[in-house]
């Protein structure tokens, strides 16, 4: 069925009103950089005087949960880490439950080996009985042959999130969608799955860690091909803002289209 698209910065059948907890992607949907999105803060302190609740979303891996705390806290907001969700600790779940005590060759930051470790999975550089790869900006070429190998030699290949680029105050960098491109181009291999949105399993690992039903939680986010397409693909709302990614030229493009447009967070306000 055709899905319509939504006037922007309009709510006329009440959805927002109705979400309980709000998932909030944060690249390009709370902050740029080290720049909060004009009226990113006063929509949080809004959620949370209606009595409600929000997470952040995340599908950045180069970084851990204490970083991002960190980084809000020197933004000026005081949140604990279970106020953040990422792929990466998705994809740890992921591995717990799937690959038990298997060794794993992580490409990946110093934070997220860290995070990785302290979960009790096994990180092994020489014989990983699996690879994973996440948004790595320690890259090395010697790095990048080393994956290529495991990944050519047929080892399970997971990945934590399918980003092409990441938004910044000053334009885009490569994400991990660009790195798994390269390993296919050398290795002739996609990862055989993705944990990050839009995929199923990190919106499985959000339901662990909030108390709402999926109708009742809202995927915000600024790009459609994984904020948006995660909400319509697994029962959340889904609202896209226009202070990232996407623009409404893409929305008109797109198969996957948001239940609500809002140019940014700032103008969700009114209808909480």
């Amino acid at each position: 069925m055709q899905q319509n698209i939504p006037e922007v910065n309009e709510d006329p059948a009440g959805i927002l009103s109705q979400v309980k907890c709000f998932a909030l992607d944060m690249d390009g949907t709370i902050y740029l950089g080290e720049r909060w999105i004009d009226g990113a803060k006063a929509f949080l302190e809004r959620i949370e005087a209606s009595g409600r609740n929000y997470v952040f979303l995340t599908n950045n891996s180069s970084k851990n949960a204490a970083v991002y705390v960190e980084k809000l806290e020197r933004m000026g907001l005081c949140v604990g880490e279970e106020k953040i969700v990422t792929s990466g600790q998705a994809t740890i779940h992921y591995l717990q439950r799937h690959f038990p005590g298997k060794k794993v060759f992580l490409l990946g930051n110093a934070l997220l080996r860290q995070e990785f470790s302290e979960a009790g999975i096994v990180l092994e550089e020489d014989t990983p009985d699996v690879v994973v790869t996440a948004f790595d900006t320690s890259l090395d070429y010697g790095k990048m042959c080393r994956v290529c190998d495991f990944v050519r030699a047929g080892l399970p290949y997971l990945a934590t999130h399918p980003d092409y680029n990441c938004p910044t105050e000053d334009g885009f960098i490569p994400d991990a969608g660009a790195i798994h491109a390269f390993i296919h181009a050398s290795a002739f291999r996609y990862p055989d799955r993705v944990i990050g949105k839009p995929n199923a399993d990190i919106i499985d690992y959000l339901t662990t860690r909030v108390n709402a039903e999926r109708s009742r939680i809202a995927m915000v986010g600024d790009r459609l091909y994984t904020d948006i397409a995660a909400g319509r693909n697994h029962g959340l709302q889904s609202v896209l803002v226009l202070s990232g990614e996407a623009s409404l030229e893409d929305v008109r493009d797109s198969e996957v289209k948001p239940h609500l447009i809002f140019s940014s967070v700032r103008e969700m306000i009114p209808f909480l």
